[in-house]
């Protein structure tokens, strides 16, 4: 068993929140630095899309395996790992000559992140049983969710302007290390006990090749189509490669995912439930920002600081998470979640108008959906991950984080093309077009919302088995 000794976890817990905060604040720094690199590198916008894409198909592909090698490699060995990947990484893409080695760059990052992020939410189990001390934990990690979106927008902005895109590629290398240094010093290195029979090789390599191509096929639906060869050919083979997986492990002596694991009713309810929870929220806010800027006139730092209301909530509603799943119970604090996460969705979509301000449509219902985000986020966390023994932390983590990446990866796919084919449809001013086109994408998310809310009904954790009397 690879339970660390880590003193004081008050400690630990900070390394791993300031990681999660890395890596969510790493995204939105490059999303709103592409604009620059495309003038200096002389890039088009299809260039431009896969540098964020490349990072995307990597970090999605590879977070399941990333998981399950913290289990057996040992957790503090594979962040490491991660975070001295992401870091060689961020140097090659402050390097980068041109835009081919800048997207492998990011796809590199992509990997150093799901291997850090694994092994980072894997830790964080280890170190807090499940209960009230696991709920604050995941608190925490909510919160730097919330804080990451806004914050790296702003500093995306901040650095671009003063010392160039570059620039923001070099911090992610001076921030990797310092946390590198501190988990040395902060987390216990005790390495993982590989099983009889050792990695399973070929589970490991049909599950990545099969999640990555269809990361592939998702991000890629938007720029070729939904139906194209391209999205067909790539998706399809991701599907075969997956139940080639799920046949492999029914064999394989020790399996990258126990099919016993996948047999847990709240486990797989947890996950499809995560899933659902991004498939609103990380296209949601793009969408915001994108109806700041191209709509209501804002700059890019302006369309960034719009969403710091809401991260402030969730700052602010994430560390009473867990008293409120103790005072209502698991399940219906989730549905709780899920009803104000549809309830505020739809209000932003109804308050969406071509003339109006970030105060009187935006403003709001960010608020709603900022209570909601840390309650959905925290109780499917807390669901997907309460049934792991201690030797499948990492595989736990794993499974939801890739649930996540799904639904955040499905979402804007889905979304931005319901937002766009509405855009196209509406003749009327350029303004009124694409309100109508971002108030019909947000209603698809409400409604995803709304069926993880009825989904969410059937979520009940197993009764512990009562201890033998002697």
């Amino acid at each position: 068993m690879t339970t660390p000794h880590v003193a004081p976890r008050r400690g630990a817990l900070l390394l791993l929140a300031a990681t999660q905060l890395l890596l969510i604040t790493d995204t939105a720094i490059v999303n709103v630095a592409l604009p620059s690199v495309g003038e200096d590198l002389g890039s088009g916008s299809a260039d431009l899309s896969w540098v964020a894409n490349a990072y995307l198909i990597a970090f999605g592909g590879l977070l399941l395996l990333g998981g399950r090698a913290a289990d057996l490699l040992g957790h503090r060995r594979v962040f490491l790992g991660g975070l001295g990947v992401l870091a060689v990484a961020s140097a090659a893409g402050g390097l980068a000559p041109g835009a081919d080695a800048l997207v492998a760059a990011r796809a590199a990052q992509g990997a150093g992140a799901a291997l850090a992020a694994s092994a980072a939410f894997a830790l964080l189990l280890l170190l807090f049983p499940d209960g009230p001390a696991r709920h604050r934990a995941l608190g925490a990690f909510a919160a730097m969710g919330g804080l990451g979106g806004v914050l790296g927008t702003v500093l995306g902005g901040v650095l671009t302007d003063l010392l160039g895109w570059r620039s923001t590629f070099w911090l992610n290398v001076l921030l990797a290390a310092v946390l590198a240094l501190l988990a040395l010093r902060v987390l216990d290195g005790r390495p993982g006990r590989l099983r009889p029979g050792g990695l399973d090789l070929a589970g490991a390599t049909t599950a990545t090749a099969g999640l990555g191509l269809l990361a592939y096929a998702l991000v890629g639906a938007a720029e070729t189509g939904w139906l194209s060869a391209r999205t067909l050919t790539t998706g399809g083979a991701g599907v075969a490669l997956l139940l080639a997986f799920a046949a492999v492990e029914t064999r394989a002596a020790a399996p990258l995912v126990p099919p016993a694991v996948l047999a847990r009713p709240a486990l797989r309810t947890a996950n499809a439930l995560a899933a659902l929870a991004q498939t609103t929220l990380f296209p949601m806010f793009f969408l915001v920002s994108l109806h700041l800027q191209s709509v209501l006139g804002y700059g890019p730092l302006g369309g960034g600081l719009g969403l710091l209301p809401l991260s402030l909530v969730v700052v602010a509603v994430a560390p009473q998470t867990g008293r409120i799943i103790f005072r209502i119970g698991l399940h219906r604090a989730t549905t709780l979640g899920f009803v104000l996460l549809c309830a505020g969705t739809l209000w932003l979509a109804l308050a969406l108008t071509p003339d109006g301000t970030f105060a009187s449509t935006v403003l709001a219902p960010s608020l709603l959906i900022g209570a909601a985000l840390p309650l959905v986020m925290v109780t499917t966390n807390v669901a997907a991950t309460a049934e792991a023994a201690a030797e499948e932390t990492g595989l736990a983590s794993g499974l939801v984080n890739t649930s996540q990446q799904f639904g955040s990866v499905l979402g804007l796919a889905v979304l931005v093309a319901v937002a766009a084919g509405r855009t196209e449809a509406v003749d009327a001013a350029r303004a009124t077009a694409e309100t109508a086109g971002h108030r019909a994408a947000l209603l698809t998310g409400a409604a995803s919302a709304a069926l993880a809310a009825l989904l969410s009904v059937r979520l009940h954790l197993p009764k512990p088995a009562p201890t033998p009397v002697p």
